[in-house]
């Protein structure tokens, strides 16, 4: 191989791996955007028909990823409160609270109570528990995501725990428990309960529409890379001509 190809060669191996780095985060973004509208999809079916399951049906592993609409009578245990960090609601930063739940025959498992602000100072709410035996409907439905960061939990003054995901073995060991189900239950928000509730599915990520767009936007730089090295290749070879 000639000392004039070599630049060419390079230059284009080096295209190709961008190439080959933006197509698969294009592929990537387009994996995201089908899940998510499989999740809404089969959200809305749960949503429209409201046929409720057992609650025991909480614990099924097969099922952890699946949304379904159940109803049941228990009691919040003593528990700590769980209080799930960095989540949005209309624009503003604050908390989704947790306590956990014990229905008879079931699991015990984690109701989200609702979103609270933070104030500046981020000085964490008191999370009441609610007395006695509690009559609940909703949604039984897979743990918000954590992300790609592993999920931390501290400890507060009071015992709650302040998280940034919900790792429900992990969560078990710390407030000594024998398990919890891998689903979290989501209460109807006509309900009297908890704080500013509702049964968004994407409460705090994106939506399918803006995975889509990222998609556009990887393939698109994909292609202006191809493009930008095959018009240098071409000068380069006219270059190599005129001399």
């Amino acid at each position: 191989m000639s000392r004039r190809r070599m630049p060419l060669v390079v230059g284009w191996a080096l295209a190709l791996i961008v190439i080959a780095l933006f197509c698969g985060l294009g592929t990537w973004q387009l994996g995201r955007a089908k899940q998510k509208e499989a999740m809404l999809a089969a959200s809305a079916k749960i949503l429209a028909e409201r046929h409720p399951v057992p609650l025991d049906q909480a614990a099924s592993p097969e099922r952890k990823d699946e949304y379904a609409w159940t109803a049941g009578r228990g009691r919040f245990l003593p528990a700590p409160a769980v209080l799930l960090d960095n989540q949005n609601h209309d624009g503003r930063a604050g908390i989704r609270a947790y306590r956990i739940f014990q229905a008879e025959g079931a699991p015990p498992l984690l109701v989200e109570l609702g979103w609270l602000p933070l104030p500046g100072d981020r000085q964490l709410p008191a999370i009441t528990r609610p007395a006695g035996e509690q009559e609940l409907r909703g949604l039984l439905a897979p743990p918000p995501a954590a992300g790609l960061v592993k999920a931390v939990s501290v400890i507060q003054a009071n015992g709650d725990r302040l998280v940034t995901g919900l790792d429900m073995p992990a969560l078990a060991r710390e407030l000594e428990l024998p398990g919890l189900a891998p689903r979290v239950f989501r209460p109807d928000p006509a309900l009297p309960l908890g704080y500013a509730r509702d049964l968004d599915i994407l409460p705090n990520t994106l939506p399918p529409e803006r995975h889509l767009g990222y998609a556009v936007q990887w393939f698109g730089l994909a292609l202006a890379v191809f493009i930008t090295a095959l018009v240098v290749s071409r000068r380069g070879r006219r270059r190599g001509q005129e001399r």
